[in-house]
């Protein structure tokens, strides 16, 4: 099992990033897929969650309204768009099967600050 993230980056307070992660290793269809971050200091923490079929949807209330979970299974990919980003989005994202004991990934880096 494996979950290679991407499209991390810095950008300013209001902006907007969208995040991908390719998996490998499993029958990507299956699972529910979720994203996590951790920021300096802090522990890691669930953001967004997505069911297997994508017709669920839950999300933290610190990014409800701004991030969108969306998945294509097909090209076995899990994406976040993030819109409207605050200072305190500022993190390493990781994407992973939701509620399995997978190893994490490398994660990437995204910096909001002006």
């Amino acid at each position: 099992v494996q979950f290679v993230e991407s499209g991390g980056g810095l950008v300013q307070p209001g902006g907007s990033l969208r995040l991908s992660c390719a998996a490998s290793g499993f029958t990507f269809s299956n699972y529910d897929m979720s994203w996590y971050r951790q920021a300096p200091g802090t522990e890691r923490e669930w953001v967004a969650r997505i069911s297997s079929g994508g017709n669920i949807k839950n999300y933290a209330d610190s990014v409800k309204g701004r991030f969108t979970i969306s998945r294509d299974n097909a090209r076995n990919t899990l994406n976040l768009q993030m819109n409207n980003l605050k200072p305190e989005d500022t993190a390493v994202y990781y994407c992973k099967r939701h509620n399995r004991a997978d190893s994490w990934g490398q994660g990437t880096q995204v910096t909001v600050s002006s």
